[in-house]
């Protein structure tokens, strides 16, 4: 605590310039004679101006532990008790209490984040993360871990509704990371993030000392230009792997290349050779499974004993485990920017129990014009770190059309693809606004098609029904979701607690 009437040694983040202030002398230029002189011919830059995302970044020389947000990152190793310049200023900051905070958390894998209070800190919390130890021989797995790092502390700040997060450089000399290197992806995964998920943070600092000084000045515009000229002139220095839509390294061996007509010659001379291939995959033996109706009915006259079962139940596990694998794999390897900018699904806030809240929005999902496949491998790409806990998903069926519903054989592939994680792990699903087809299609559904899943769907006629197990403001809520339901029940109407729910 400072004694009164001192200046404090904290540094309020809203006196910080933001980057889009931060000009050299060379690199102001006229931004309207070069908005109508844009389209030269040139490529068009994967990290095109934004005024908007610029103005959420700032570039701060100093001690993220003075920083005044609403959280700040820290970095250490897997047992939180690194010795090194930010870990020790944020403990010494923080008190003693953040020491009794850290051997709760029992520790933190490489790529995670965890969260504690900031205690003494200006910040309200703190996260904390380890960065990966790097080898040239394992660089890749380095990449992804680091990846990991920024974006769950990102995930993390958009889940508790953070408004500012003050950056440390993740990857520690202490670790032997290359500083360019690490500061390119840690860019790029802010960029990226501030590009799906802009509207949920206000500011990210990055908190740099002397030496990582010049290496962000001279990186920042890369990924995040100032001016239609900085754009161009750096465009021609991005690196070759930038990574996907969401930043996230993209290595090309693991790439998978599935052609439309197994058997058959790339050069589409498929005259030479007609074959029905249908069937291919759909027996057993191209499962590698035993008979399957011999097996049933086996079950059926109890000739099959207890081990027998739970063999073939591991068996069954292991299959599906794999399966699920293989389209994780595509997902992060395949383009899904046109999938994700639909905004059918995203993460918004937690409910009641803390639980992390899922939104999908039936009328952004154009059925008949899109890929479902591809929506299919974006589903398992974002849901596949938030399924590893507990977790809730409101559904908006409002307003939607024939050409946004969704087909049961999709939801039932769906279903069967996903790991069993998301099974059991998915506490309720809240039907927003449904139709009384919708609601007989529904009890159809999880009656006939899936098991385990019915009792978990819940109704919800009315939004005021849904804030007994979710603060509204813990739910990103699309705007026609709120002017239908103010249209339909009165914004002010006191509506009764459903027993549904």
């Amino acid at each position: 605590m400072d004694p009164l009437g001192a200046p404090s040694h904290f540094v309020n983040i809203e006196t910080l310039p933001c980057w889009n202030d931060i000009y050299e002398d060379d690199q102001v230029d006229s931004s309207e004679a070069q908005l109508e002189n844009k389209q030269d011919g040139s490529a068009n830059s994967p990290f095109p101006c934004s005024k908007n995302i610029n103005a959420k970044v700032i570039l701060w020389k100093g001690d993220v532990a003075l920083l005044n947000c609403t959280a700040i990152v820290n970095t250490s190793n897997e047992i939180l008790t690194d010795k090194n310049p930010v870990s020790e200023s944020i403990l010494i900051y923080a008190g003693p209490e953040l020491q009794e905070d850290l051997q709760k958390l029992k520790g933190c894998r490489t790529g995670e984040a965890k969260l504690t209070k900031g205690f003494n800190l200006a910040a309200r919390f703190i996260i904390h993360t380890v960065g990966p130890k790097y080898k040239p021989k394992y660089r890749t797995a380095a990449e992804s871990s680091l990846y990991s790092c920024y974006r769950n502390v990102l995930q993390l700040a958009k889940e508790y509704a953070m408004s500012s997060v003050g950056f440390c450089v993740i990857a520690s000399a202490k670790r032997c990371y290359p500083l360019e290197d690490a500061t390119h992806i840690a860019l790029r995964t802010v960029r990226r993030f501030l590009e799906i998920h802009g509207e949920t943070i206000d500011t990210v600092v990055f908190a740099v000392t002397d030496q990582e000084e010049a290496t962000y000045k001279k990186l920042l515009p890369l990924y995040f230009p100032r001016t239609l000229k900085e754009e161009s002139r750096s465009f021609a220095c991005l690196p070759a792997d930038i990574g996907n839509a969401e930043g996230e390294p993209v290595v090309p061996e693991r790439q998978i290349r599935i052609s439309e007509k197994p058997g058959l010659p790339d050069d589409g001379s498929d005259d030479e050779l007609e074959m029905d291939l249908s069937s291919i995959g759909s027996h057993a033996f191209a499962r590698m499974e035993e008979d399957v109706d011999k097996r049933r009915r086996l079950i059926l006259q109890g000739q099959m004993s207890e081990v027998a079962l739970q063999k073939q139940h591991q068996r069954n596990l292991i299959f599906l485990c794999s399966s699920y694998n293989r389209w994780l794999s595509r997902a992060r390897t395949e383009d899904l920017s046109d999938i994700a900018a639909l905004r059918a699904l995203y993460q918004t806030g937690v409910d009641n129990c803390g639980r992390t809240v899922m939104v999908v929005v039936g009328r952004n999902i154009p059925v008949t014009l899109i890929d479902m496949e591809k929506a299919l491998l974006y589903f398992i790409h974002v849901m596949d770190h938030i399924a590893v806990k507990e977790f809730v998903i409101v559904y908006f069926h409002t307003l939607t059309s024939e050409h946004n519903h969704l087909d049961s054989e999709f939801l039932k592939k769906m279903y069967d693809i996903v790991d069993f994680k998301y099974k059991k792990n998915l506490r309720a699903l809240y039907f927003v606004h449904p139709t009384f087809r919708s609601k007989i299609s529904t009890w159809f559904f999880t009656t006939f098609t899936v098991s385990g899943l019915k009792e978990k769907v819940h109704h919800v006629d009315r939004l005021q029904q849904l804030f007994t197990t979710i603060d509204p403001e813990q739910i990103d809520f699309p705007p026609f979701v709120l002017e239908y339901d103010a249209r339909e029940y009165g914004p002010y109407y006191s509506y009764p607690f459903s027993p549904d729910l």
